[in-house]
C-alpha cells in the first residue's frame, strides 16, 4: 500500500501531455484540449486547469499557440504530472525519460501494452518512485482544480463525492448521468488495468483527504485482498465508503468437494468482505448515489426503526409495503404517542403507523405532529407529502424548517410531485435533509442506512487469531493432518475428521469404525447400543448420501446386517471405483426440538479463509441459506453471522419450540476460526449436520480436507488478527505488568487512563489540553488496524478482577511503511519510573521487525523528560520543520534500519 507522490497525480502544479495533438478524434488532441478547458466542458463545470501546461510532441512546433516541445529533456522544467497518450511501445522508455528528470507521477491513458511492456514500464517506474495510473485508463478529474486529465467527453461539477471507477466506459457515463442531475465531485478517477495505482492506494488516499466527503467505488476484481482490506477499513473509520460491484451471478463459482465449497461463491465472500471492512455494497450505480446522499446526511441519525407521516393514505401504503420488503420495522406507537397525537390530529386519523395526518392538513397540524413524534428518540421519522391546494408545499416547508433544523439527522424527506414541491424540496434539502423523490426510494435508502451500521459495528472488532473457549490439542491436530498428507490422501475419512474436531475442542457424537464385513458392525452397535446410524467409510466417496451411503435409526442386529448388505452393493454398483474401508457406527443422536445446521471453512481464491454458516442437511444447496464471514472471528461476530440468516428466527424459538443455545453455536464457529489460524494446511471443512437445540449443539457429520500448499493460516487472513503473540509480562518494581497490543475492548479502561492524567502531561503530549474524550475519538485510539499501526499498552491486575492501564505508547505507520510518528504517555504519578522507556523499547523493536525506516516524534521544547528519554534512546533531535519560527518544537528522529539488535537500546 502506498500513497507516495499521489499528490503530485491529484494536485500537480504542473502537467506535461506526450502525444498531446491537434488531430481531431485523437487521444492526445481530446486530453490536450480538456487540460486547457476547451473541450466539451459545459459552462457550468469546472473548465480549465489553472496550473502550467505542456505539450509534448515531436511533429509540432506549437499547439493552437502553445509552444511544444520535442521530448522530455526539452521541457522548461519538472512537471509534476505526465499524461502519456503515445503507442504502447513508447511508454516505457517516456516512463524511464521522466523519472529520470523528476516526474513523480504518470497517467498512462494508451492501452494495448502486452505483458512485458506493462513490465517494463513498472520497472522504469520502480527505479524513481514514479506513480502509474493506469495503462489503459481514461484519465482522471479534479475539479476543484479545473484539472480534467482524461479524454471523456464532458468535464465534473465540482462537489464532494469521490468516484473510482474500473471500468472506462461507465466513467462517461456516470459524467454524463451525474452531470444532468447536478452531482458534483471532488475526485473523479478511471483505474484502468491497475498495473500500478490501485483500489487500496485511491481508498488511503481519499479517506484522508478534506475535500470528499464519500467515497464511491465501482469495482470488477481484487488483485491484493489484504492491502484492499486493510485500506477500506481506515477509510471506512472517517467517511462513508459505497460499493457497486460487478458479477453477482454464480457463474465464476468452482467446483469443490464440499458443501461450503459450493456455496461460498466469490461474490458472496465480496459481500462478507464489504460487511466486515465497513462499506455498504449496493446494487446499482442509481443506488450508488443515493446512499451516498443517505449516509453524509443522514449518517449519525437512528436507523433502529421508522415511524411514516404523511398527508396521504395511499402514499403511506407504499411506504408500509416497501419497508416490509427491505426488512425496515415501522416502530409501533406506544400509549404515551398515541396520545399527544390524538390530541393534535382529527379524529379520522389513521392511530396507527404510518401516520396519516389527512389530506386537508394545514401546516400548524404538521407541525403539532412533527412535534409529537419528536418524543420517540429512537425513531427516524420519513415525511412524505402529496400537494394539495389547501396549503402551498413551500408554506409547509418553511413552517417545519424550525423543527427539522432542531433535530438535525432524524427526518427524511419525501416531497411527491414535481413543479409544485420543487422550492419545498429545496427548503428541505438546505437544511440538510435528505431528499427522495419517492416512497419506496425513501425506505430503500434507509434500508442502506441500517445496513451500514451493521457494517460499521463489525468494523469495530479485531478478535485475536486464537478466541475459542474449549482447549485444543494441536499436537494431535498436526499429527492427523500428517499422517493423511504422508499417506497421499488430502480427504479426511469421517473418524478421522471427527477426531480432528474433537482435538479442536468440538462437541462430536461417539464414532466408531468396523470393516466392511457386516458382523463387525453389528458387534460395535450391540456394544452401543441401539439405535444406531451407519455409514460407507470410504477414501473415495466425499458425499455418502448421494450413494446411499448413508442410513439412520436402525434398531436391531438383523436390521443393522442387512442395512450393511444392501450398502455394499449399491457402492459396488454406483462407484466401482471407490476403495471402501468399512463403516462407521455411532449411536443416533435423538434432541428434541433440534435444528439442522452446517458450519464450514474454505479458501477463497481472492479473500483466503472464510466461514460459512446456514440450516443444514441433505437439502443444504437447495435452501442455501447461508452467511459467511472472514475470520478472525469472536462471539460478536459469530453471533451477527448467524443472526444474517433465516434459520436465526427459528433458532430464537417460537410457540412452544425452545431458543436454541445460540451462544454454543456461536462458540463452534469461533474454534472453526481458530483452525484456520492453527492449521495451514485446511483447506476445506464441513459440519454437516451440526445438530442444535436448547441443551446445545454436537457435530453429526464431517468432512475435511487439508492441502499441502498451506491455504489456510492466519498469515493468510484477508484481516490481520490482534497479535497475541506480541502480549508480554514483565516485573517491574513489586508488580507484574502486561505489555500488550491495545483492542476494540479497551476503550472504557483507556477512558479511565487518560482521565487520570494531569491537564499539563496531556498538552505535553497533544499540545493542548483536553476536558472531554469524545466515544469518536476513543474508538480511533482503541480500534487500530495492526498492518498499519500499534499501540502497546502497559496494564496491571485490580483486586476486583479488572486491570488498569498504566501507560501507553503508540505508532501510526506511513503506507509505504517509510516513517512511523510516535506519542508516549504514563500515568502521571509514574513519570520517571522507567515504565516509559520499557514501552518505548517495545516498540521500537516491533517497528524494526515490521521493516519500518524511521521512527520520529514531534517534542514540545518544555518536555524536558520525553527529550532526555529520546535522546537516552539513541534518537537524533533538531528543530521540527514545521515550527522554524519560535523554536517551542523538537523533531526526534532515529533510524531503525541502521542499528542492529544487538545495539538496541536497552530497557
Amino acid at each position: 500500500m502506498s500513497i507516495r507522490h499521489l499528490d503530485a497525480l491529484f494536485a500537480p502544479a504542473s502537467v506535461a501531455v506526450f502525444g498531446a495533438s491537434e488531430r481531431t478524434g485523437s487521444v492526445g488532441s481530446t486530453v490536450w484540449r480538456n487540460l486547457q478547458g476547451d473541450g466539451n466542458n459545459n459552462d457550468n463545470r469546472a473548465s480549465g486547469y489553472r496550473g502550467r501546461l505542456y505539450p509534448v510532441n515531436p511533429k509540432h512546433s506549437q499547439l493552437g499557440g502553445v509552444t511544444a516541445y520535442r521530448n522530455a529533456k526539452a521541457l522548461p522544467e519538472v512537471p509534476d504530472l505526465a499524461v502519456i497518450c503515445t503507442p504502447a511501445r513508447t511508454v516505457a522508455p517516456l516512463i524511464a525519460a521522466i523519472g529520470a528528470r523528476g516526474t513523480r507521477a504518470a497517467i498512462v491513458v494508451t492501452a494495448g501494452l502486452d505483458n512485458a511492456q506493462k513490465q517494463a514500464m513498472l520497472d522504469a517506474a520502480r527505479v524513481h518512485t514514479l506513480r502509474i495510473l493506469g495503462p489503459n485508463c481514461i484519465g482522471l478529474l479534479v475539479p476543484h482544480l479545473g484539472l480534467n486529465a482524461s479524454f471523456a467527453h464532458i468535464g465534473a461539477l465540482p462537489g464532494d463525492l469521490a468516484f473510482v471507477s474500473q471500468s472506462g466506459a461507465l466513467v462517461t457515463a456516470m459524467l454524463d448521468w451525474a452531470g444532468s442531475r447536478g452531482i458534483g465531485f471532488s475526485h473523479f478517477v478511471s483505474l484502468g488495468e491497475r498495473a500500478d495505482v490501485d483500489f487500496g492506494d485511491m481508498l488511503d488516499f481519499l479517506g484522508s483527504d478534506p475535500k470528499t466527503r464519500s467515497i464511491l467505488l465501482y469495482i470488477e476484481s481484487i488483485d491484493d485482498a489484504p492491502k484492499f482490506m486493510s485500506a477500506a477499513r481506515a477509510a471506512a473509520r472517517n467517511k462513508p465508503v459505497i460499493v457497486v460491484k460487478a458479477g453477482r451471478s454464480a457463474a465464476g463459482q468452482q467446483a469443490a468437494a464440499s458443501h461450503t465449497g459450493a456455496l461460498a461463491g466469490s461474490d458472496a465472500v465480496f459481500d462478507a468482505a464489504i460487511a466486515r471492512a465497513g462499506m455498504l455494497r449496493v446494487d446499482t450505480l442509481h443506488e450508488l448515489f443515493l446512499a451516498a446522499e443517505t449516509l453524509s446526511r443522514f449518517r449519525d441519525g437512528p436507523s433502529g426503526q421508522l415511524i411514516v407521516l404523511t398527508n396521504g393514505g395511499g402514499a403511506g401504503v407504499m411506504a408500509a409495503d416497501a419497508a416490509a420488503a427491505n426488512g425496515v420495522p415501522l416502530a409501533p406507537l406506544n400509549d404515551a404517542l398515541l396520545a399527544r397525537l390524538d390530541a393534535v390530529l382529527p379524529a379520522n386519523w389513521s392511530h396507527a403507523n404510518p401516520v396519516d395526518i389527512i389530506g386537508d392538513a394545514p401546516a400548524a397540524r404538521y407541525q403539532a405532529a412533527l412535534e409529537a413524534l419528536s418524543h420517540d428518540t429512537d425513531s427516524a421519522v420519513l415525511f412524505i407529502h402529496a400537494p394539495t391546494a389547501i396549503v402551498p408545499s413551500t408554506e409547509i416547508a418553511q413552517a417545519l424548517l424550525p423543527q427539522v433544523t432542531a433535530q438535525p439527522r432524524r427526518v427524511l424527506g419525501c416531497w411527491l410531485g414535481d413543479n409544485a414541491v420543487a422550492q419545498a424540496r429545496q427548503t428541505f434539502r438546505q437544511a440538510g435533509v435528505p431528499d427522495y423523490n419517492t416512497p419506496e426510494e425513501a425506505v430503500r435508502a434507509f434500508s442502506f442506512l441500517r445496513t451500514y451500521r451493521l457494517h460499521q459495528e463489525a468494523l469495530l472488532q479485531t478478535p485475536p487469531a486464537r478466541s475459542a473457549t474449549q482447549p485444543v490439542d494441536l499436537p494431535r491436530i498436526r499429527a492427523i493432518v500428517d499422517e493423511v498428507l504422508s499417506s497421499g490422501r488430502e480427504l479426511l475419512t469421517e473418524p478421522e475428521a471427527k477426531d480432528f474436531l474433537a482435538a479442536a475442542g468440538l462437541p462430536v457424537v461417539p464414532t466408531r469404525t468396523v470393516g466392511p464385513d457386516p458382523t463387525e458392525a453389528v458387534a460395535a452397535a450391540d456394544a452401543m447400543g441401539y439405535p444406531v446410524v451407519a455409514k460407507i467409510l470410504s477414501h473415495n466417496i466425499s458425499h455418502k448420501s448421494d450413494v446411499g451411503g448413508v442410513r439412520l435409526n436402525i434398531g436391531s442386529a438383523n436390521e443393522l446386517r442387512e442395512v450393511c448388505t444392501n450398502m455394499l452393493a449399491r457402492v459396488r454398483e454406483l462407484r466401482s471405483d471407490a476403495d471402501v474401508q468399512g463403516f462407521t457406527v455411532q449411536p443416533m443422536v435423538r434432541k428434541k426440538h433440534a435444528h439442522e445446521l452446517i458450519i464450514g471453512a474454505s479458501v477463497d481464491p481472492i479473500f483466503g479463509p472464510v466461514i460459512l454458516f446456514g440450516a443444514g442437511g441433505t437439502a443444504v444447496e437447495v435452501l442455501a441459506d447461508r452467511a459467511l464471514a472472514l475470520p478472525p472471528l469472536n462471539t460478536p461476530l459469530a453471533l451477527a453471522q448467524i443472526n444474517r440468516t433465516r434459520i436465526a428466527k427459528l433458532l430464537q424459538g417460537y410457540r412452544d419450540e425452545p431458543a436454541a443455545d445460540i451462544d454454543g453455536i456461536a462458540q463452534v464457529l469461533v474454534a472453526v476460526s481458530q483452525l484456520l489460524a492453527d492449521v495451514p494446511e485446511l483447506a476445506e471443512l464441513d459440519i454437516n449436520p451440526l445438530l442444535a437445540n436448547h441443551e446445545g449443539a454436537v457435530a453429526l457429520d464431517a468432512r475435511v480436507r487439508v492441502s499441502a500448499a498451506c491455504p489456510a493460516g492466519a498469515a493468510h487472513f484477508a484481516i490481520q488478527p490482534y497479535p497475541q503473540e506480541l502480549v508480554e509480562t514483565w516485573h517491574w518494581k513489586d508488580h507484574v505488568l502486561t505489555l500488550r497490543p491495545i483492542r476494540p475492548e479497551d476503550e472504557m479502561q483507556h477512558r479511565a487512563f487518560l482521565e487520570k492524567l494531569d491537564p499539563e502531561d496531556i498538552r505535553m503530549r497533544v499540545f493542548y489540553s483536553r476536558r472531554t474524550i469524545e466515544h469518536s475519538e476513543l474508538a480511533r485510539l482503541t480500534q487500530i488496524d495492526y498492518a498499519r499501526e500499534m499501540a502497546f499498552i502497559a496494564t496491571r491486575p485490580l483486586a476486583d478482577g479488572g486491570e488498569e492501564t498504566l501507560g501507553a505508547v503508540r505508532a501510526t505507520v506511513d503506507p509505504d511503511n517509510e516513517t512511523a510518528e510516535f506519542g508516549v504517555i504514563v500515568r502521571s504519578d509514574l513519570k520517571g519510573s522507567g515504565l516509559g522507556r520499557k514501552l518505548m523499547g517495545n516498540m521500537i523493536e516491533h517497528l524494526r521487525e515490521r521493516g519500518t525506516q524511521r521512527l520520529v516524534g514531534t517534542v514540545l521544547r518544555i518536555n524536558t523528560g520525553m527529550l532526555e528519554l529520546a535522546q537516552s534512546l539513541g534518537f537524533q533531535e533538531r528543530s521540527s520543520p514545521s515550527d522554524p519560527g519560535d523554536h517551542q518544537v523538537r523533531y526526534v528522529s532515529l533510524e531503525l534500519q541502521t542499528q542492529t539488535n544487538a545495539q538496541s537500546p536497552a530497557v
